[in-house]
């Protein structure tokens, strides 16, 4: 298995949830990359150098957790992709590790949605990492017109996705949310085409660029729980 990958970004999907639980978990927040609430100090102090002991406040938890879990989504898929071209017998392992990631995010809406919703977001996004893989196959194979019908499937899932959060939360506008996933779709076939033709270099500054992009999205998420779900915070 190729050794050019990104930098990593690794929690516990269980230590996630168990926080999520605690603080009501959430997705993250609109077009800034600074967590609004930021920390809150508390009455405690550390017992050997009486210095106040700072604790993050709850969005700021939901911020950082939840740009975990997409940051996760993000490296398990460039994972998988080199998995995939390089022909390593991890593939099945590392598909397995990131469809458990899109659980974790379904399990993050919960306490906003309830497990019915949870689910279907769950559905929805392991069948965008399934509906990748014909993508993957057409493209190394060289079938344009497989790959043609296995990217305009892929797109559709994308507004799926996006349409089903603009429809759970008014604050995440419709045009928005389809339009961000249909860019996660477009910047993951740009540096998996890269991948595919060997040129990690290029691959890595693309993943970069695709990262920032859901770190934005997370971001937007979390701002339109919180605005939705004020008590919660």
């Amino acid at each position: 298995m190729s050794t050019h990958r990104p930098r990593r970004f690794y929690a516990s999907a269980a230590a996630l949830t168990t926080v999520l639980a605690l603080s009501g978990g959430v997705l993250t927040a609109c077009n800034t990359n600074t967590p609004v609430g930021a920390v809150a100090s508390s009455s405690m102090h550390d017992g050997m150098n009486h210095r106040p002991v700072v604790k993050p406040s709850r969005q700021t938890v939901l911020y950082s957790n939840m740009r975990t879990l997409w940051d996760q989504h993000m490296q398990w898929t460039y994972d998988a992709i080199v998995a995939f071209a390089s022909g390593s017998p991890g593939l099945d392992a590392t598909i397995g590790r990131l469809l458990q990631n899109q659980v974790d995010i379904g399990n993050a809406v919960v306490p906003f949605y309830g497990k019915a919703a949870a689910q279907q977001l769950t559905d929805l996004l392991q069948t965008h990492i399934k509906e990748a893989v014909p993508v993957l196959q057409a493209a190394k194979a060289g079938d344009k017109a497989a790959l043609d019908a296995a990217v305009t499937a892929w797109y559709a899932n994308a507004a799926e996705i996006g349409q089903f959060l603009a429809k759970a939360n008014p604050n995440w506008a419709r045009a928005d949310m389809p339009e961000m996933m249909k860019t996660h779709i477009t910047q993951t076939i740009g540096y998996a085409t890269d991948v595919l033709t060997g040129d990690y270099a290029k691959a890595i500054a693309d993943y970069d660029q695709a990262q920032a992009h859901m770190d934005q999205m997370a971001d937007m998420l979390s701002a339109g729980l919180v605005a939705q779900f004020p008590r919660k915070f």
